[in-house]
């Protein structure tokens, strides 16, 4: 207890460390949301990884292979798919683009120059979809630092969340684009080492590949239900067509996107995209077959997103299990920093904006939004509390549709005519809110997956006439 107890606060104390000197690189507005642009390759590779790849990733996706089994096996496609859509078609153009048009933010890019009809109104709404889903996704982190404190601390969980809540908002309010981006770097890492070293021992202690296949198979019948857990062929390719739905929704996150238009030059996309991918295959692979593993050496665990914990402390000395801990609060942070930054630029760079008024500084107004977001993801952590795979997954999609299809489209074809860009945004986000609550699919490919194709549809019919 004592040496987990001391990693973690000499964690805390470099990540505060590297949020005061990210303060002092901070002059203005661009510094504080992109950092100046000058992100080289390796940290917008694994900063935005990092941010992406949230507790999701390793609480939600281990802890996912664990209930499913055998099915968990196409989380792996799915979100690699993203990764590749995401550095080698999106990240080339929209750091060119976003740098000639001088935007700062994922909003301000789709909503078009000074004096486009539809300016006021898509930075508007952006913001407002943005502050939604971002109170849901950074609530969902706060709730998996209450876990990780609970578990292996032994102290209540809603002072928890309070603890990991405020040493990520310190960093934030303090050192803004550069200290997120530099403290998801060494997330990162942590996570990628973490990713390797817990799945390997697992398995080892299985008793390697073939006796893990055994004790996944052993009881099931062939056919489709075996790798998708479903009774038919058709709701095996929904379930299938579902997760893909995962990877698709990348291009919209703007926590992420937001690196793209940070990043150096092209060459360092090229660096990046090499880092990224390999990043995403060590994470996702190593979780799933964590999950898997924890089937056999742990049986009924109660709640799956427990795993990660409870294995940890099977097979790894209490030094080891402390930074195992902190690699699971490396997810939280990561994904929460960036996203508490993006919803902050939304309000006091995008409102600001709409209105005509320009963005000057604003720090100070930015560092306040970045509080008040952070209260209000705190309370609902701790009065609404809910399953982290799936809060986190309901946020990734109603961003994915408001915001992945009107980009891909701005991109590649041009400018999108005024209404048709509203209309495009406004559906893809309420339409998916609407399915969430409604209809229940396997693999939910219906909410993941029509929302996104009707938002690109109607983007590329106002291509067509801008």
């Amino acid at each position: 207890m004592t040496g987990v107890l001391t990693t973690l606060i000499l964690y805390q104390i470099l990540m505060l460390g590297i949020g005061w000197w990210a303060s002092r690189r901070n002059s203005d507005s661009e510094d504080y949301y992109l950092g100046g642009r000058k992100l080289g390759g390796m940290v917008a590779a694994l900063s935005a990884s990092a941010s992406s790849s949230s507790a999701w990733s390793l609480l939600g996706v281990s802890g996912a292979a664990f209930s499913w089994g055998l099915p968990a096996i196409w989380l792996i496609p799915a979100t690699l798919s993203g990764f590749i859509i995401n550095w080698f078609l999106v990240a080339p153009r929209m750091s060119r683009q976003s740098r000639a048009s001088g935007a700062l933010t994922l909003t301000e890019f789709i909503a078009g120059p000074p004096g486009d009809p539809a300016r006021t109104t898509i930075m508007r709404l952006g913001a407002l979809v943005i502050l939604f889903s971002f109170t849901f996704y950074i609530a969902a982190q706060f709730q998996a630092a209450g876990k990780t404190f609970a578990s292996v601390l032994d102290i209540q969980q809603n002072a928890a969340i309070i603890v990991g809540a405020a040493v990520v908002l310190a960093y934030v309010w303090l050192g803004g684009f550069w200290a997120a981006s530099v403290t998801d770097s060494v997330q990162g890492v942590l996570m990628a080492l973490s990713a390797l070293l817990l799945p390997l021992l697992a398995l080892a202690a299985v008793g390697g590949p073939q006796e893990l296949l055994a004790g996944l198979t052993a009881g099931s019948d062939s056919g489709p239900g075996l790798w998708t857990g479903q009774a038919s062929i058709p709701a095996a390719i929904g379930f299938v067509l579902g997760l893909f739905g995962i990877g698709l929704g990348y291009p919209g996150q703007p926590h992420v996107v937001n690196r793209f238009m940070a990043i150096r030059d092209q060459r360092a996309i090229v660096h990046g995209r090499r880092i990224a991918v390999s990043w995403a295959v060590i994470i996702y692979t190593g979780m799933v077959l964590l999950g898997w593993c924890g089937r056999i050496l742990v049986g009924d665990l109660g709640d799956g997103e427990q795993l990660l914990f409870s294995l940890a402390t099977l097979l790894l000395p209490a030094a080891l299990a402390g930074v195992m801990v902190s690699a699971i609060l490396s997810a939280i942070m990561s994904t929460a920093d960036s996203q508490l930054l993006v919803a902050a630029s939304s309000v006091s760079h995008d409102l600001r904006n709409s209105r005509g008024s320009g963005s000057g500084n604003g720090l100070t107004q930015a560092r306040w939004v970045v509080l008040m977001i952070g209260i209000l993801a705190v309370l609902l952590a701790i009065v609404f509390p809910d399953n982290i795979f799936n809060r986190v997954l309901f946020a990734w999609q109603a961003l994915a549709a408001a915001f992945g299809p009107l980009l891909m489209v701005t991109l590649w074809r041009g400018p999108v005519s005024p209404s048709w860009r509203i209309t495009a945004l406004a559906t893809g986000f309420f339409l998916t809110v609407i399915l969430s609550w409604t209809i229940q699919s396997p693999g939910d490919w219906v909410e993941r997956l029509v929302p996104l194709a009707l938002a690109l549809a109607l983007a590329l019919l106002g291509s067509r006439r801008a």
